[in-house]
């Protein structure tokens, strides 16, 4: 009988339980670098400098969820650090399909597979709007996990009121 425990696995997302408000899949549509190109450090081109790697990743993609429908766009306001955590803020915006808008910001982390040009999510959420029909966004608390995917681009991200 082995003693040891089993380590989770660090590529396997904890799901969150809660009632789910979206979900979306989004493209990176700009990278703005500060000295230090993320494709070059994501690719293992370069190294991660000492002091971090600063970039802005503006993404857009749909929304879907039971009562939540759209377009998102957004940035984030990113930096890798050297270990490969990353800090996340991010500000976008949700268009629904009925043409309203609802503010998004989030800050979080991402924990980069030193592996491969992946990472999780984890991100806290805050929806605003004054929209008729959607301000019982306002009160609620959302967390989100998901991933990105810099090789192509892409990020999920699937969001829960909790």
């Amino acid at each position: 009988m082995s003693t040891q425990t089993p380590t989770p696995s660090r590529a396997a997302p904890n799901p969150l339980h809660g009632e789910l408000i979206y979900e979306y899949t989004a493209r990176f549509t700009q990278v703005t670098d500060y000295g230090v190109a993320l494709a070059d450090v994501m690719s293992g081109t370069l190294p991660p400098p000492a002091e971090g790697v600063r970039c802005d990743v503006t993404f857009e993609g749909p929304v879907a969820g039971p009562t939540l429908r759209g377009t998102v766009r957004g940035t984030d306001y990113g930096h890798l650090r050297a270990d490969g955590r990353a800090g996340l803020h991010i500000h976008g915006t949700i268009t629904t399909d009925d043409g309203k808008n609802i503010s998004l910001a989030a800050d979080g982390v991402a924990s980069i597979d030193p592996e491969s040009p992946a990472g999780q999510l984890r991100e806290n959420v805050t929806l605003t709007t004054s929209e008729p029909g959607y301000t019982w966004l306002n009160t609620i608390q959302i967390w989100a996990t998901g991933s990105v995917e810099f090789a192509n681009g892409t990020l999920h991200v699937t969001a829960y009121a909790v």
